[in-house]
């Protein structure tokens, strides 16, 4: 057993770190996918998606320089399997098979939360580890960590819009008369 200068399993983390970035990698493509397939259907989703997509690609560079910062080694077959996932959600049965259905972007929508969700708490077990390795930077996984909540906050108001325009034909509908034979 060799000496390591750090308490942090390295070997561990690098596992950690890649799966992560493979998640992100799944997420950013996701987004620009969102915001393209909305620009023309609805405009202000596209619009507002967009930020948080480039948001969602600076926090995987981030990711990349802590990953360097900590000499964890970029594993490409994960973010390889990141891409190829994002591209097999695409084939997913949706009620559709030519053109987009009114429930993908709300669930595209809900991907992208869960997605960042998970980012947030990559950042918290980063943080966690700010005492064990001096390498990781407590005030940029903070400011990590407010922009990831910015985000939620983003996607989960965009989402309950979407809900009810997903749902508004439903909605509107006259409930069905019953008969009484």
């Amino acid at each position: 057993m060799h000496d390591r200068p750090y308490r942090t399993d390295t070997d561990l983390l690098g596992i950690y770190l890649n799966d992560h970035l493979a998640g992100a990698t799944l997420a950013v493509d996701r987004a620009r996918l969102l915001a393209e397939a909305e620009a023309e259907r609805d405009p202000a989703l596209a619009d507002a998606v967009r930020p948080v997509a480039d948001e969602i690609a600076e926090d995987r560079a981030s990711l990349l320089t802590i990953m360097r910062s900590l000499e964890v080694p970029v594993r490409r077959y994960k973010i390889v399997a990141g891409r190829l996932a994002e591209r097999a959600g695409r084939l997913k049965a949706n009620g559709r098979l030519v053109r987009r259905s009114p429930l993908s972007s709300m669930l595209e929508l809900e991907l992208l939360r869960l997605g960042v969700e998970g980012k947030a708490a990559g950042w918290r077990t980063l943080h966690r580890l700010t005492g064990a390795d001096p390498r990781l930077d407590p005030g940029h996984l903070d400011a990590l960590l407010e922009r990831a909540q910015r985000q939620l906050d983003t996607l989960e108001e965009l989402r309950l819009r979407q809900i009810k325009q997903t749902f508004r034909q439903t909605a509107d509908r006259p409930a069905p008369q019953e008969s009484h034979s």
